[in-house]
């Protein structure tokens, strides 16, 4: 097994709206797609490499609770964490060291009310 993660989904209430905010986020579009009885629209990821996408189902409800997901900030933390804030979603840990050799993380609550978490080296 290469990676325990090989999957993961984001429970959206209003998938327009998440796509706005991931887009704006992770400066790319982000196009949903009606699949597996909702609507789900795959985030960036390379082939073979783990993925994950915004989910809208009726059997899912965002949360602040819960498992947590963090995505990939890049080389630096802070062009990121402001364009969190700058698409509407609120910053609840700023970016923090974790170690040197691990980096640093942040965490942020996302327009449909998930709590995410961010990683970078720097």
């Amino acid at each position: 097994m290469k990676n325990a993660l090989n999957w993961f989904e984001i429970p959206v209430a209003d998938m327009t709206r998440a796509c706005r905010f991931y887009g704006h986020v992770l400066d790319t579009a982000i196009t949903p797609a009606d699949m597996c009885g909702g609507q789900v629209a795959p985030l960036p990821y390379a082939d073979g490499a783990v993925g994950g996408s915004l989910f809208k189902h009726d059997d899912l409800q965002p949360s602040a609770q819960g498992t947590l997901v963090y995505l990939n900030g890049g080389d630096d933390l802070a062009p990121f964490l402001e364009r969190v804030s700058a698409a509407g979603g609120r910053i609840t840990l700023p970016k923090t060291e974790i170690s040197p050799e691990i980096g640093y993380m942040a965490l942020f609550i996302d327009s449909e009310g998930n709590r995410v978490g961010v990683h970078s080296p720097n």
